[in-house]
């Protein structure tokens, strides 16, 4: 039997052509050979009589070539599934197009005629089906609250703790997670420094460090209705200050009293320098000032607390003694000022008097609130519309997943399906805050974040995706229903910092992740 041309869908319509074509070289037409029936009148008969003989072969073969296709349809497809597809591929890969659409799919033979693509092939030979089914069997986890989640959970009282797979603020005992959660300031709290809390036998840090495994900030859409409208600035004063703690470790005491020095009259309504009686609501008092001091305990990377945010919230220009890395917080460039130390004071003090003076210079500091915050604004503070008691059992469950994948009885998955010098990859893509992945697919011949952000958009719009911010988001900057915008795409397991600051998919860094990463495991933030 003659091989199969690669680029012929194999049908039954195609095998009954084969056949016509076979029969038609048995009775031919006249021609000038000696043995033909013009000039051999018995030859004719001859042919006749080896007709029926002829057509039993013909019909043994055709059992024998259904017979192998059969085979191959139940054969070993996770041992032998490169060489089978090599051989039945039905038409041939474009590598012009960045990612498969439903139209450009590519089609693989299946027995009986019937013909099956490759992404459904690999939706088949990569499905899973875990040991544990989160919605039937619940993550047990003594210490959170009860919360509407993407995932099974489910909380523990305090004396149903030993039966937790988790534990907040308890170390590793047994089979048991130990979590540490804490808002508070690790220069206060030494242990809520991420590499000390492993160290002291915490399996899982819930800290405000967005370096942590599931951060907890202050920052929250529902908390803070960052897009409240400005009110006119009333007060005589440049700024208000609220502290109370007057033993802070930092030097904000000293940067507030260098600023007054510097002539920027300030109403202290806290027990620190105090020199304002009135009892006023704290936030509606804000929204008076141009500026508010958003003066923190500590200098601590992402230790940024309500003082801050409510700044935002009543359209008060902060000014920042802190966390180094506000800018990260700033809801727009060009909208915060910041005293990185104390020689910085000086020259905050001027900025701060020269946009008292200058209404259009000072309005664009808040051109945010009328234009809309940054994307890294967003993406950022979006992280919270998702509990971090969910988000700990999200993090929990992919961790169990994971383990699972990585036993030896785990069942072997193809990845990817090629044909030749191209293959097509099967990866898998999650919303943050979410626990159940999309499959989506790209060709080894555009593995770029082009191609990727391509797939990831046209898959999640393709199930009517709806974000998981959209309820939690101020309606003014929710956008169109259902309208997606890529912010990050990257490997699950990376740290919020790693996902919204330093990791990136450089040249061929991302094919290199794909290869090395059979059925990858992506998130995506969307703005």
């Amino acid at each position: 039997m003659s091989l199969i041309n690669p680029n012929q869908r194999v049908s039954r319509g195609t095998q009954e052509d084969h056949h016509g074509s076979s029969n038609n070289n048995i009775t031919s037409t006249p021609s000038s050979h000696p043995s033909s029936p013009r000039t051999n009148p018995n030859s004719k008969k001859k042919w006749s009589n080896l007709l029926p003989l002829f057509l039993i072969l013909v019909f043994v073969s055709e059992i024998a070539f259904l017979g192998r296709l059969d085979l191959i349809k139940k054969a070993d497809f996770v041992n032998s599934w490169t060489e089978s597809f090599y051989q039945f591929t039905t038409s041939p890969l474009v590598s012009s197009s960045n990612f498969l659409e439903i139209s450009d799919e590519i089609p693989v033979v299946g027995s009986g005629g019937d013909g099956e693509t490759c992404e459904e092939w690999l939706e088949r030979e990569d499905h899973v089906v875990y040991s544990r089914d989160f919605q039937k069997d619940p993550i047990l986890v003594f210490g959170g609250e009860q919360r509407p989640c993407d995932v099974g959970c489910k909380f523990l009282p305090l004396h149903k703790r030993k039966q937790a797979e988790a534990a907040i603020g308890l170390r590793h005992i047994g089979g048991t997670f130990g979590v540490l959660r804490s808002m508070e300031s690790a220069s206060y709290y030494p242990d809520n420094d991420v590499a000390k809390a492993r160290r002291k036998g915490y399996d899982v840090i819930m800290t405000t460090s967005l370096s942590s495994d599931v951060p907890v900030g202050y920052f929250s859409w529902a908390e803070y209705d960052i897009m409240a409208p400005l009110r006119p600035k009333t007060e005589k004063a440049l700024a208000a200050a609220y502290i109370s703690n007057c033993g802070a470790i930092n030097s904000r005491l000293q940067a507030l009293e260098k600023l007054e020095k510097f002539n920027v009259k300030i109403d202290s309504y806290g027990a620190c320098h105090h020199n304002r009686d009135e009892t006023v609501d704290k936030l509606e008092a804000l929204k008076h000032y141009k500026f508010s001091l958003a003066f923190e305990n500590s200098i601590e990377e992402d230790y940024v607390t309500e003082k801050y945010f409510q700044s935002l919230v009543a359209g008060s220009v902060p000014v920042v003694y802190g966390a180094p890395n506000i800018q990260d917080f700033a809801p727009s460039p060009g909208s915060i000022l910041h005293i990185k130390e104390l020689n910085d004071v000086g020259s905050v003090a001027k900025t701060m008097k020269r946009l008292a003076e200058n209404n259009t210079a000072y309005n664009e500091f808040l051109r945010w609130k009328h234009d809309g915050p940054s994307d890294s604004f967003k993406a950022l503070v979006d992280m919270a519309a998702v509990h971090s008691d969910c988000r700990l059992c999200i993090f929990l469950a992919t961790k169990i997943h994971e383990k699972e994948e990585k036993g030896l009885g785990f069942p072997k998955r193809p990845c990817k399906c090629s044909r030749g010098s191209e293959s097509v990859h099967h990866l898998y893509v999650r919303e943050r805050g979410r626990f159940r992945m999309e499959s989506i697919f790209l060709r080894s011949g555009n593995l770029t974040m082009v191609a990727m952000e391509a797939a990831v958009l046209s898959k999640f719009k393709s199930v009517k995706h709806e974000t998981v911010w959209r309820k939690e988001r101020p309606e003014k900057i929710r956008g169109e229903k259902r309208e997606l915008k890529v912010y990050r795409i990257y490997p699950v397991g990376m740290t919020q910092r790693q996902a919204l600051y330093t990791f990136t998919f450089k040249g061929i860094s991302l094919r290199s992740h794909i290869e090395s990463n059979p059925c990858a495991k992506f998130e995506v933030i969307f703005v």
